[in-house]
C-alpha cells in the first residue's frame, strides 16, 4: 500500500491522526539529502533531529516549524529513547505531521525499526524516507569503494556500541570473512576492536583508515593499518563521528581521492 506525506493544511484541516516520518539525513552533505527527505522536512509540523543531523541540513528547516533537538551521545541522550517513542504517539494523536530526522539512514543503526514497532503499536502511521548511510557516503568522500573487484567481495556493516557494553562478536568469522568491515560507533573500541582482529587471525598490514566528521567541510581521513589505527586515533586526537573502515579497498584511497582536486577547482572558479 503506497503512503503519501500528509500536507500541513490536511493535517490542520481534519480531526484524523497525523503521521510520522522515519527520514535518513545522510552523513552530513545537505546536497545528499533525497528528495523525499527534503519534502518530508518541508512539510512537516514538528521536526525531531538527532545530534548527528548537520548544521548545514538544520539551516534547511523552515523557519516557521518547530524544531526539537533530541539527539543521542555516549552515555548522553536527552531523551531517553521510551519518552521520545511515547512523545512522538502523543503529537501524532494531536494530528501533527512528524519528521523524525535521522543521520544516515533510520534503519541502518538508527533505531528507526524501534521507533517504527512502537508507532504501529499504537496504531500511529509511518513512512520510511531512506538515507545514505555513513558506510557508503564518508567511504566515496574518503575515496575508498566498499567493494572492488580482486580486493573485496563484500562489506559488513558492524556496530561498535552494543547495550550491554561488550562486543560480544563473532572475531573468528570477521577476521576470515574477505570482507570490507565497517564499524559505526566504534571509536571509544577502537583497542579492542583492532586487537580483536588480530588475535583471530587478521593480518597485521590490512589497510585501514578513520574517517571523521564525513562528508562535511571537515572530514579528516586517515591511513594506516589494522594494528597502526589506535595510534592513528590517538595522535590525531579523532573524535566522534568517527567511521572505522578495514580492508583492502582502503588501498585505493590516495588513487581514488577526489576531493581535494574538486575544492581546488571552486578555489579556482572564485579567484577568477
Amino acid at each position: 500500500m503506497t503512503v503519501e506525506l500528509i500536507t500541513k493544511a490536511q493535517s490542520k484541516n481534519n480531526n484524523s491522526r497525523g503521521q510520522v516520518a522515519l527520514v535518513g539525513a545522510g552523513p552530513g552533505d545537505p546536497e545528499l539529502l533525497t528528495l523525499k527527505a527534503l519534502k518530508a522536512i518541508e512539510n512537516a509540523d514538528l521536526i525531531l533531529f538527532d545530534n548527528l543531523v548537520s548544521q548545514d541540513i538544520r539551516a534547511l528547516f523552515p523557519p516557521h516549524t518547530k524544531a526539537i533537538y533530541v539527539g543521542k551521545k555516549k552515555a548522553d541522550h536527552c531523551i531517553p529513547q521510551d519518552q521520545l517513542n511515547l512523545f512522538m504517539v502523543d503529537k501524532a494523536k494531536q494530528g501533527l505531521n512528524i519528521c523524525r530526522l535521522k543521520g544516515g539512514d533510520p534503519f541502518v543503526f538508527g533505531r528507526g525499526s524501534e521507533e517504527q514497532l512502537v508507532l504501529h503499536a499504537h496504531d500511529i502511521k509511518t513512512i520510511v524516507v531512506p538515507g545514505v548511510t555513513a558506510a557508503s557516503g564518508c567511504t566515496a568522500y574518503a575515496g575508498i569503494p566498499l567493494t572492488h573487484r580482486g580486493l573485496s567481495t563484500g562489506c559488513t556493516f558492524i556496530t561498535g556500541h552494543l547495550k550491554n557494553g561488550q562486543l560480544d562478536l563473532n572475531w573468528s568469522q570477521l577476521a576470515h570473512l574477505e570482507h570490507t568491515l565497517v564499524f559505526y560507533m566504534g571509536l571509544g573500541k577502537l583497542a579492542e576492536i583492532s586487537a580483536q582482529l588480530l588475535s583471530h587471525g587478521l593480518d597485521s598490514n590490512t589497510p585501514a583508515a578513520l574517517i571523521e566528521n564525513g562528508s562535511t567541510p571537515q572530514q579528516r581521513e586517515f591511513v594506516g593499518t589494522v594494528a597502526t589505527l589506535p595510534t592513528l586515533a590517538i595522535e590525531h586526537q579523532l573524535q566522534s563521528p568517527s567511521l572505522i573502515v578495514i580492508g583492502q579497498v582502503v588501498s585505493l584511497a590516495e588513487q581514488l581521492s577526489w576531493r581535494d582536486l574538486e575544492q581546488a577547482a571552486k578555489n579556482q572558479e572564485l579567484s577568477a
